[in-house]
């Protein structure tokens, strides 16, 4: 991933809170000169540095762990920004955007102590704060034609880039009034870029 020196973020514990906060990732492999990709949640494990999901049995792409490198793009807020909103002219429109990069060799997961233990940790990190929360005891019969349809596995996580793109080559002032503008809009990507703007902001 292309990254100017005033977008990389390279604090751990900032890129893992990003890839727990944004997990509906999308995975790429490749294959004889053709590339794959599938949009599925992860899960993070931060101390051993693996990620943890898994793909319908149906979808050949787990076909493509054959021991090579795979790309994990986990995408954040993003916003369009207008040249009109800042005070230094000439400008051009731009994008404002948070995303990271991992890289590793997916592994298929075979264990099954391993593989219900992922399963039941992925339903209650999204079931968490839910009213009811949905607890994962289905019958034992019905658990294993699921299990059957899916194919779980676990990237290494190998290689790590983050960049947040924030408007941080701009000056104060646009900076605060590129914040202004998103804070005001409709719609909540425009809002969350905001909100880690002005994050940046006060850390910068």
């Amino acid at each position: 991933m292309y990254i100017p020196k005033s977008f990389k973020v390279s604090d751990a514990e900032t890129l893992y809170w990003f890839l727990r906060d944004h997990n509906f990732a999308t995975l790429v492999t490749e294959q004889l000169g053709h590339l794959t990709a599938s949009a599925i949640p992860f899960m993070v494990d931060s101390e051993r540095g693996v990620l943890k999901a898994h793909l319908a049995r149906a979808n050949d792409q787990w076909q493509h762990f054959d021991g090579r490198e795979a790309l994990v793009i986990f995408q954040g807020p993003h916003a369009y920004i207008s040249p009109s909103w800042y005070a230094e002219h000439p400008s051009v429109p731009t994008w404002n955007y948070t995303a990271v990069h991992v890289y590793g060799a997916p592994t298929v997961i075979d264990d099954e102590s391993i593989v219900r233990t992922m399963l039941t940790e992925l339903v209650a990190n999204h079931e968490h704060g839910r009213d009811p929360e949905w607890p994962m005891q289905l019958p034992d019969d019905y658990y294993q034609k699921m299990r059957q349809a899916i194919v779980v596995f676990e990237i290494p996580i190998d290689r790590i880039e983050g960049k947040f793109k924030l408007s941080q080559n701009r000056s104060g002032v646009d900076v605060d009034s590129v914040i202004n503008h998103l804070e005001s809009s409709s719609s909540p990507l425009d809002i969350e870029t905001a909100r880690l703007m002005a994050e940046q902001r006060r850390g910068s």
